[in-house]
């Protein structure tokens, strides 16, 4: 028995030493360029790294997501931002973050691996994606922010304006890139590696509690409004029941947070209610 034992250490000593791992934080609809500041904060990604063998092993995604998710300056950019993370850094065991619409890329990458030659070296160096509120089944909300209807106004600063990417993400047509293009939804073959869904389920506003301000108290406010055109289980941008129709679900948000907190859309990707250690200790 102790020889079995001092084997399977061994082992996996040999193994966490023969891989070397990294993350990469993709961000959602929007055309980045500083990431890091602009999407994420500093403070969420510096305290997620600490949980890397190696901090300096990550990379923080900037593409134009506001194109169809299999363009060039989508897809194409994320695939050679991950490419060039890989190489650069040896990585041979790659955590990737998404928020949102990044989910739908990433998944497009892993979906298609003869699109783009590129895309199989990717798929071969990922452990597994950890999705956090991914749009795989679309939102109400972008229907009406293309149909420009109050929502244009209001939505301005989380979807952008009538553009490709929240185009793509009108319900219909999520359905339609599901059954055909995209993998690990209901009636579909599964994803090469594990999607991992962690799911926004509420947003909470109240003006005298002090986890209404994580992420942002104007931005949450804004969340709690269009939530009224959700169903009773969303994150005031999707649905529930869109954040779990691809891969597997992870959590729901209120059974791993400090004091069963939800996560608004704003708030998934903030250090709110112990997100980051979460997602830290998975790495």
């Amino acid at each position: 028995m102790i020889r079995i034992i001092f084997s399977i250490l061994f082992l996996t000593f040999s193994l966490n030493a023969a891989s070397n791992t990294g993350v990469a934080f993709v961000h959602g609809t929007g055309n980045q360029t500083d990431a890091l500041n602009d999407y994420w904060k500093s403070e969420f990604v510096n305290s997620v790294k600490i949980g890397l063998p190696d901090q300096s092993k990550y990379a923080v995604i900037n593409c134009s997501f506001e194109e169809y998710m299999w363009t060039s300056p989508a897809a194409g950019c994320l695939a050679g931002q991950l490419t060039s993370f890989i190489s650069s850094e040896g990585i041979t065991d790659l955590v990737v973050i998404t928020h949102s619409n990044g989910g739908n890329v990433i998944r497009w990458i892993m979906s298609n691996p003869t699109w783009d030659s590129r895309y199989p070296d990717i798929i071969n160096k990922i452990r597994w994606v950890n999705a956090i509120a991914p749009s795989s089944a679309g939102t109400p909300l972008a229907e009406a922010v293309i149909s420009g209807n109050v929502f244009e106004n209001s939505l301005g600063w989380l979807l952008g304006y009538a553009n490709n990417g929240v185009r793509m993400q009108q319900p219909s047509w999520m359905a339609s890139y599901n059954s055909s293009w995209l993998l690990g939804t209901s009636g579909r073959p599964s994803l090469p590696k594990s999607f991992r869904s962690i799911v926004g389920t509420d947003v909470e506003t109240a003006i005298w509690d002090s986890d209404s301000y994580c992420g942002g108290y104007t931005e949450n406010l804004g969340l709690e409004i269009t939530q009224a055109w959700l169903s009773s289980c969303s994150d005031g941008f999707l649905d529930c029941s869109s954040q779990e129709a691809a891969g597997t679900v992870w959590f729901r948000d209120k059974s791993k947070t400090k004091g069963r907190e939800p996560l608004s859309h704003n708030q998934s990707r903030r250090k709110c209610f112990n997100l980051d250690t979460i997602l830290r200790n998975d790495i």
